[in-house]
């Protein structure tokens, strides 16, 4: 009578051994995904996070390999041609307007007398083709010397040169600026003239322009980028 007993304890002792087991092994299940869950989470978030900053750095490096505005780099010894050079340059960036003359907006003509005006040089305000019919051709040694105006197509648009490489002008596309004297407009210059400073020049140099003259009636055909 006592083995059998024996073996019904031996048995039940078992059977709780094997449940509490069978209940050890299940409760990790859970435990470990729960905990694989967190940890995750908190690996993913900083991903996520790094992902904007990379974007946000990369954005300032691209606006700074922007090409800067395109200006020459020229020597000047006289000093009336300084002061043109400097007056032209204080009008860069300013924008494209038929039939104006600055301050803020400038056609082609407008910003060769503005430039002239501005270091007390006077002469009658026009298009291009009237300096080019009221100012005197220069030596060919002196087309491409500094100050010199320069016309293109048919007439249409002015500029003053600043060296064989390049001029400054009013252009459509780009308001007030420096162009190389590329293919694009070596192919379509018509000539120069020079403005006949000696004659013109009034006793206050660098004086400010005068009252801005109406332009109404002019015209100018600028048939240019």
């Amino acid at each position: 009578m006592l083995f059998p007993r024996l073996l019904v304890v031996v048995a039940a002792l078992v059977f709780s051994g094997s449940a509490i087991a069978q209940s050890s092994e299940a409760d990790p299940r859970p435990t470990t995904t729960s905990i694989n869950r967190l940890e995750s989470e908190p690996v993913a978030a900083p991903v996520e996070e790094g992902r904007p900053r990379v974007v946000s750095q990369s954005v300032p490096a691209k606006s700074a390999n922007k090409p800067a505005a395109l200006v020459p780099t020229i020597s000047l010894t006289n000093r009336f041609d300084q002061s043109l050079l400097a007056a032209i340059q204080s009008h860069l960036g300013a924008s494209y307007h038929f039939n104006r003359t600055g301050p803020e907006e400038f056609d082609c003509s407008g910003l060769v007398w503005r430039a002239f005006q501005d270091i007390g040089v006077d002469f009658q305000r026009g298009p291009a083709r009237s300096y080019w019919a009221t100012m005197p051709a220069p030596a060919e040694a002196e087309q491409f010397k500094f100050g010199t105006l320069v016309f293109f197509s048919n007439l249409s648009h002015i500029g003053i040169v600043v060296d064989e490489k390049g001029f400054y002008h009013s252009a459509r596309h780009g308001g007030v600026m420096y162009s190389p004297f590329n293919d694009y407009w070596l192919s379509r210059i018509d000539g120069f003239r020079r403005v006949p400073v000696a004659s013109l020049q009034t006793p206050t140099a660098n004086a400010k322009p005068r009252k801005q003259v109406n332009t109404a009636a002019l015209v100018d055909d600028d048939n240019q980028p």
